[in-house]
């Protein structure tokens, strides 16, 4: 833990910073996969929203 102390003798602890790191693009897979998932999400929300409308 990274730590200062003032001119009136107060400390200041810091958290110690993670390394950092450059994220990778998704491979063909994880597309298809992130792809799937947002139809499932939009069919699921479309339908909410028509049975919300149909019950009101």
């Amino acid at each position: 833990m990274y730590t200062t102390i003032n001119e009136n003798g107060i400390l200041n602890n810091y958290a110690k910073e993670p390394e950092m790191y450059y994220a990778t693009y998704p491979s063909q897979e994880q597309q298809r996969s992130y792809a799937s998932q947002a139809a499932y999400a939009t069919l699921l929300v479309a339908t909410l929203v028509l049975v919300a409308l149909g019950v009101s």
